[in-house]
């Protein structure tokens, strides 16, 4: 286990809007406002899009994901983080679940998804520590590493 401790700084509350594509306008959004760090928590509807829903094989390293589309509105509620690339890029870091009728579906968003109708979003700043995201060669992801 690796730790870092921080405090907290600014919070902030977006409302996405119809058709907002996420992780971009979040990423985005962080980049223009110096968000470096951050606890994220998001619900709302989302419209389509697709999403990572594990690896197709556990064995395999690197791992190859499973991609899975999100087709028609679903409900959404998701918690993830934001920390910087190598290249001190924000990204976001989040897993959402969706429903739709008694249908669920749980996986990473970050091949991308479309806010519908409307989506709640907050970010709260972390203050403090200097983690970033950095490619693992072995596993192909991008893991927070203390600087």
């Amino acid at each position: 286990m690796k730790t870092a401790e921080g405090g907290i700084g600014r919070v902030f509350v977006l409302r996405l809007e119809d058709g907002d594509r996420l992780p971009d306008c979040v990423e985005r959004f962080a980049e223009e406002h110096g968000v470096k760090q951050a606890f994220c928590a998001m619900l709302g509807g989302v419209g389509g899009g697709r999403i990572v829903a594990g690896p197709e094989d556990a064995a395999a390293m690197p791992p190859k994901p499973m991609l899975l589309g999100l087709v028609s509105a679903h409900e959404a509620a998701a918690v993830g983080t934001l920390f910087p690339d190598e290249a001190g890029l924000p990204k976001l870091h989040m897993h959402a679940t969706f429903g739709r009728g008694e249908s669920v579906r749980t996986g990473c968003i970050r091949p991308g998804i479309d806010v519908w109708t409307i989506g709640e979003f907050v970010i709260i700043e972390l203050l403090g520590m200097e983690l970033t995201r950095k490619r693992d060669a072995a596993t192909g992801f991008e893991l927070l590493t203390c600087s």
